[in-house]
């Protein structure tokens, strides 16, 4: 699947990487687990599973959910750090295990098999796994705004655990309508009370909402927004329609996001209300031999849960190989 428009790939380029298995030499043998995705989760899984002794093969298109960021945060220990370099020490801690590869693949197919499952990209050849990991994440839908794109991570927002504590005190602007533009605005209250939500048009909040926002002295301003200014990278302030300007260092928004890729739907994995992939005990989804980790999920969306999540599936993979092996080797015996 093609990099979404507006989600280019990852700035930093990733320079030393595990030793990669050319696209055009695929394995006779199955891949104990192909793992889709190569951000924390997919490869906090490849580490668990490399732990194991097994053979794991890791597609990367290189399309981050974090492409704009300049810091990640809340990440114990690696508070703060670039993403690329945090993606960078993950790939050199791998490398200390024979069994997992990295292949750079955007994976457009994947198919069940006699011996598991299958996956591609749209050309050269395909590799045959028994176990697969979907970790390929989201992409947000950035507001449609001028001057968004070009502060998007550096004074433009979509998640306050993030990035709210940079933050924390200054004049923010919330971007979003109905209940999600209220839910936002009342998050950030717990970092800071300098606060006004723009939704650009009719706000779609109920009575209720408004009263809420009113009492903690959170304005709604309806007004179409015209474009954010900003220099060097930091947010000055939204301008309206109108030509009056609100003042604010930083603009957090609340806006649909989007799966990279559909191949959980392709596989029948059954999707709840959310829009998130819906898993069973160790993360494995209603498939299975699918396991799901990360933002996909659509649960609590931090890069160190993500990296969880994949340690939970790798577990529930090599948990769900060593039975399978050992129940053959009675059979065989």
């Amino acid at each position: 699947m093609a990099p979404a428009s507006g989600s280019p790939r990852l700035q930093t380029p990733i320079t030393r990487a595990l030793p990669t298995m050319p696209t055009s030499a695929a394995t006779d043998a199955p891949w104990d687990a192909l793992i889709v995705g190569a951000g924390p989760a997919g490869l906090s899984a490849a580490l668990v599973l490399g732990r194991c002794c097994r053979r794991v093969l890791v597609c990367d298109r290189g399309t981050p959910r974090s492409w704009a960021s300049k810091e990640m945060h809340g990440f114990v220990s690696r508070d703060p750090i670039p993403p690329g370099e945090f993606l960078q020490l993950a790939r050199d801690e791998l490398a200390r295990y024979d069994g997992v590869r990295i292949v750079d693949l955007d994976v457009v197919r994947a198919s069940r098999t006699d011996a598991g499952f299958e996956i591609a990209g749209a050309e050269g050849p395909s590799h045959a796994g028994r176990k697969l990991l979907i970790a390929t994440g989201l992409f947000d839908d950035l507001p449609p705004v001028d001057g968004v794109r070009e502060l998007f991570g550096k004074s433009v927002f979509q998640c306050p655990y993030c990035d709210g504590w940079e933050m924390r005190g200054k004049p923010v602007v919330v971007y979003g309508r109905g209940r999600r533009g209220f839910e936002m605005a009342r998050a950030m209250t717990s970092w800071t009370r300098d606060l006004a939500l723009c939704t650009d048009g009719p706000a779609g909040l109920s009575g209720a909402e408004r009263d809420a926002l009113a009492q903690h002295a959170i304005p709604v301003i309806e007004l179409p927004i015209r474009n954010v200014v900003g220099q060097g990278g930091c947010l000055e302030g939204i301008v309206f329609e109108n030509g009056d300007m609100r003042p604010a260092q930083a603009l957090f928004f609340d806006t649909p996001s989007r799966p990279q890729s559909n191949l959980a739907q392709m596989l029948g994995c059954a999707i709840d209300r959310n829009g998130g992939v819906r898993c069973r005990r160790y993360s494995e989804s209603s498939v299975d031999g699918v396991f799901i980790a990360g933002n996909i999920t659509r649960d609590v969306q931090l890069s160190i849960v993500a990296a969880a999540e994949g340690a939970k599936a790798a577990f529930g993979i090599n948990r769900a190989l060593t039975r399978e092996d050992f129940a053959r080797g009675l059979r065989d015996g």
